[in-house]
């Protein structure tokens, strides 16, 4: 409950506020973003936290730069076929990047469709 309200604010936050300031985020992804990411991901407290260190972090005292979240995650393997959704515009990946034991990079893509 408390992620799915954290999760409407952030979307509101990028939709209608975030628009009206200029871009002055250090990091990429953007922290409102990274904190979607997050919120997304891992349980309401681990986020929560997650995000209130990156925001601490993004002022002219550091350095900035690449800053991917960082899950775990246990990958099993499973032979199933999912059909692709021919009908929507667009196409969403999420990469897990390794990082230590079973904590890996986050790192979304989406990809355009094109009519064949």
């Amino acid at each position: 409950m408390f992620q799915m309200i954290c999760l409407k604010i952030l979307r509101f936050y990028q939709k209608f506020l975030s628009p009206l300031k200029p871009a002055a985020c250090r990091y990429y992804p953007s922290c409102s973003e990274y904190a979607l990411w997050q919120f997304q991901k891992k349980n309401f407290f681990l986020a929560f936290f997650s995000t209130f260190f990156r925001v601490l972090r993004c002022n002219p005292f550091f350095k900035g730069g690449f800053d991917y979240p960082r899950v775990s995650k246990n990958f099993y393997p499973i032979n199933l076929c999912f059909k692709p959704i021919f009908l929507a515009k667009k196409q969403l990946c999420f990469l897990y990047i390794p990082y230590k034991n079973k904590s890996f990079y986050l790192i979304k893509i989406i990809f355009k469709r094109t009519n064949q």
